[in-house]
């Protein structure tokens, strides 16, 4: 079982252009609505592949409603929690090159009874052995430390705990030590508080953080790829995969996809390597499709992913921002 808490979900509205201009009108070719919210689409790709998992986040408003019965209508099992505030919709305008621009709304305000509710509803589900996965960016009223306190409690049950955040709520829960994280570059450089311009200057970022305590840091590149250390590779060649996307469309939650992939390769007790080349795979098959749409068995079919323990760690980082997030084009 893979136990997701996505405190700040969404509806993502994905709409399609063939160029974007700013300030004028623009003429959509196509759009779609998909469950969102970073917890939720990692739980959602879990259940593309048959595996176990539960989606535990707040639901309130017209949005929440909305957002509950995608969830149904995609298999997804979850544990919802009431919140007195409505739900937010987050809009992605991409083009036909695989450009996304996201517009994110902050997220309702909630009470601190409410955000107790959901720590404690992401308890519940857990279990001995569990992976429990703290995901996304923390709504008002949410206090910083809510993965922190994930990661104590969970740890204390038993349960293996993997972090994808940002900013303040990062920084308090690799304090806490999870067992795995898995930042971008920018949130690595961030988290490390220096620039990381080449892989050689990722790797030791990670390799810092593993001998911090931190079991397993994977770090997505964008059209860089992905790389992940742990203890055992902390002293020697790094781990690396990339894939190639020929027809790019969406970039909006395969960063989720590629860790998706790990978690469901290292649950089944494969080893980190394998693990990584699984994510990556995951995350490629997702850019090729449609807003925030997750890959199944047949669109990993058509992924070929490179791996290789001996990376060229000079290789500068090319991608920044939200692009980092995942496997982008990149060129054979």
């Amino acid at each position: 079982m893979i136990v997701t808490l996505t405190p700040n979900p969404s509806v993502d509205r994905t709409i399609a252009f063939d160029s974007i201009r700013i300030g004028e009108v623009q003429r959509a070719t196509s759009s779609r609505i998909d469950p969102g919210g970073k917890g939720i689409n990692v739980s959602r790709a879990l259940i593309a592949h048959g595996a176990d998992t539960r989606a535990v986040l707040p639901v309130g408003g017209p949005e929440g409603r909305l957002l509950a019965e995608l969830l149904e209508l995609a298999g997804v099992p979850r544990c919802e929690v009431p919140i007195a505030g409505a739900g937010r919709m987050n809009v992605a305008a991409v083009t036909p090159d695989g450009t996304t621009t996201k517009l994110n709304e902050a997220g309702p305000e909630l009470t601190g009874e409410e955000a107790d509710a959901l720590l404690a509803a992401t308890l519940d589900a857990a279990q001995p052995g569990n992976w429990v996965v703290g995901c996304g960016s923390l709504p008002p009223g949410v206090p910083s430390d809510l993965y922190a306190d994930l990661v104590a409690r969970a740890r204390n049950l038993g349960a293996r705990v993997a972090i994808d955040s940002s900013g303040m709520p990062f920084n308090a829960a690799v304090a806490a030590k999870p067992s795995l994280i898995k930042p971008n570059h920018d949130e690595l450089a961030e988290l490390v508080g220096r620039p990381l311009p080449t892989l050689g200057d990722v790797v030791d970022a990670a390799r810092d953080l593993v001998d911090d305590g931190i079991e397993v840091v994977v770090v997505s590149l964008g059209a860089d790829g992905a790389v992940a250390v742990d203890a055992t590779s902390a002293e020697s060649d790094p781990l690396w995969a990339n894939a190639t996307v020929e027809r790019p469309l969406s970039t909006v939650g395969a960063g989720d996809c590629l860790l998706a992939g790990v978690l469901f390769g290292l649950d089944a007790g494969e080893g980190l390597g394998a693990s990584l080349a699984r994510g990556v795979a995951w995350g490629a098959a997702a850019v090729a499709l449609p807003g925030s749409r997750v890959p199944g068995p047949a669109d990993i079919a058509e992924v070929t992913v490179r791996t290789s323990t001996e990376p060229d760690l000079s290789m500068p980082i090319r991608l920044t921002g939200e692009q980092a997030h995942t496997p982008t084009p990149t060129t054979p």
